[in-house]
């Protein structure tokens, strides 16, 4: 599967939406969604705008150029985002999966951040 479907579907699953709600949202079939999905066909730029619009996301998110939802290059919120992580995909992960990831990496480096003080003091 391709960046773009996984964004599609990771998008579509998040908000609970079936396939057949967004293609009819976009105007186009639910087996091509399902295509576009799993990668086997590719949407015209029209499609990838209106699928950008339909879940508010801009169309670079959408193609896998940025890790913003909204297309901004830097994050613009206060925790920084994970997507990518070391090369890790990590649309698949829920909320509160996030969260936990996030807590646990916190947790990390403030004990490797101590370890070094204690190294030079």
């Amino acid at each position: 599967m391709n960046k773009l479907g996984q964004r599609i579907k990771s998008l579509r699953e998040k908000n609970n939406y079936s396939q057949k709600r967004v293609a009819d949202a976009v105007g186009i079939s639910n087996v091509q969604l399902s295509r576009y999905e799993s990668g086997d066909r590719k949407p015209d730029p029209e499609t990838i705008s209106l699928l950008a619009d339909f879940f508010e996301v801009s169309t670079d998110y959408l193609l896998g150029r940025t890790v913003d939802p909204k297309g901004n290059n830097q994050s613009t919120t206060e925790e920084p985002e994970l997507e990518g992580f070391f090369g890790y995909d990590l649309d698949s992960l829920s909320e509160e999966e996030i969260k936990e990831l996030k807590d646990s990496l916190k947790k990390e480096v403030e004990f490797f951040l101590w370890q070094k003080k204690q190294q030079k003091d």
